[in-house]
């Protein structure tokens, strides 16, 4: 009788036959993706290490300094009330790359497991599993995320959910198609007949087939994580005062559109579109490295 421990791998076969590159030189191999990882890099060290250097406060208020322009004094000038705008900038990239990263991961986490089940369950229990996704699916995006955000007090913890709680049905509808696509191969099938649980062949038959499709998601998530806290900042539902985050910066900056304030509105603005374009280089980088199939 074949036992559990004789069953080939997820992958091995694949691994075996693949003489292609390792995922280091596949990954590595893209200048663009190295500029990405060059560019979170500096945003990373500019918003947690920065402030260790320049150790002013973001959230002091200076009346005797308000909208002035970049000097030593400020290098990149103070807003109406005399906040740090450098300062502000920093500590605003802390909360605005936490919240995007958490609500990636917390999203893949849901959407991994909510596809896993739905792909392994029974066929009715799919079907109802499914439609829920389409409807949440069918409804804006950006109805849910103000609904809740208007229900719930803006808190760090309450928009990292807020923003998950859209997120992972991509996700989810990704790792389920993934699923049903593999859950018929023949090592699935012999893990099946020789006693595996549901949940050990999900973890360890299933999942590491398509693990890589869900980092590279996952890394989409990222961006889209980050432009839909600063949106919701922009419109006055992110993060309450005195917490500052790049898209509230942004908000407040547009009012100064025609007075020439340009510190502003240009920094936090150009904070976001390195975000965006940095993460989502890396995320070209981990496709082309990792979803084989394509190639």
């Amino acid at each position: 009788m074949i036992q559990e421990s004789q069953l080939p791998r997820a992958g091995v076969v694949e691994n075996l036959v693949d003489g292609r590159p390792g995922f280091n030189r596949r990954f590595w191999r893209s200048g663009m993706t190295m500029l990405g990882l060059v560019m979170l890099l500096f945003l990373v060290l500019f918003s947690f290490v920065g402030p260790l250097f320049y150790p002013l406060s973001a959230t002091a208020t200076n009346l005797l300094a308000t909208d002035a322009s970049p000097s030593a004094q400020f290098p990149l000038g103070t807003d109406s009330v005399g906040h740090n705008v450098l300062a502000q900038l920093m500590v605003g990239g802390q909360s605005s790359l936490e919240v995007g990263f958490a609500a990636a991961a917390v999203a893949m986490l849901f959407g991994t497991l909510y596809g896993l089940i739905s792909g392994v369950a029974p066929a009715f229990v799919d079907s109802i599993m499914m439609r829920i996704v389409d409807i949440l699916l069918s409804i804006p995006s950006i109805f849910i995320l103000l609904f809740l955000n208007v229900v719930f007090t803006p808190s760090v913890g309450i928009m990292v959910l807020v923003l998950a709680s859209t997120s992972w049905l991509g996700v989810s509808r990704i790792v389920r198609g993934e699923t049903m696509s593999i859950k018929g191969q023949v090592y699935v099938e012999a893990a099946r007949a020789t006693g595996t649980g549901v949940w050990r062949i999900m973890l360890r038959y299933l999942l590491p087939n398509f693990i890589g499709t869900v980092l590279v998601a996952g890394t989409f998530q990222v961006a889209d994580a980050i432009l839909a806290m600063a949106g919701l900042s922009f419109l006055g539902l992110g993060l309450p005062p005195p917490t500052p985050n790049w898209g509230g910066m942004l908000s407040d900056g547009m009012n100064y559109m025609f007075q020439n304030s340009w510190w502003l509105i240009y920094p936090p603005g150009l904070c976001i579109l390195i975000a965006e374009v940095s993460i989502n280089l890396i995320g070209d980088g981990l496709r082309s490295a990792i979803e084989t199939r394509e190639r």
